[in-house]
């Protein structure tokens, strides 16, 4: 282990992983490189665009603004934890942005997806408001944001036939 470096360990996406890393690297750079979870994507890298957007114990963060010091033994979700298990078909959250054009570029649409699934975690039901509300922290260039808006709102309704709710894995 060279003087600069710490062994973090943490869960990603429900794998114990362990990272010898600076512990001031990003935690974007550590899952798009140390671990090529590529999906994470970065915008701005200043936290203001929400391209990067990830779950920490549950809670929605910007990767690029969290050093991976700060998370010996988190949970950490990323775009790739929300597949289903058998990954055999595509969670109603990634059905309905795909059935609704919501997406275009790709770059804001995993920080876009976290920022829902968060959402429906917290609220499997909201309203268009709190809709917007819950994706004001990232930003879309391409789309006019009408087609994630129907997208969340019609896994919202997907979700309600789903039975015993979501957790890492049903994707919303």
């Amino acid at each position: 282990m060279t003087e600069n470096h710490a062994t973090i360990r943490l869960s990603v996406n429900g794998a114990a992983r362990e990272i010898a890393a600076d512990p001031w690297t990003r935690l974007l750079d550590v899952l798009r490189g140390h671990l090529r979870l590529t999906g994470t994507k970065e915008g701005c890298g200043e936290g203001e665009c929400g391209a990067c957007a990830v779950l920490v114990d549950g809670r929605l963060v910007n990767s690029c603004l969290i050093p991976v010091g700060q998370l010996h033994g988190a949970a950490v979700t990323t775009i790739e934890g929300l597949a289903p298990a058998d990954a055999a078909r595509l969670a109603p959250l990634q059905d309905a942005m795909l059935a609704e054009g919501g997406t275009q570029c790709g770059i804001c649409t995993p920080g876009m997806m976290m920022a829902a699934y968060a959402l429906l975690r917290h609220n499997p039901q909201p309203d268009l408001e709190e809709i917007r509300n819950a994706l004001a922290g990232n930003l879309c260039r391409c789309t006019g944001y009408t087609g994630i808006y129907r997208a969340v709102q019609k896994a919202c309704k997907a979700l309600l036939d789903v039975a015993g709710g979501m957790s890492e894995g049903q994707g919303a």
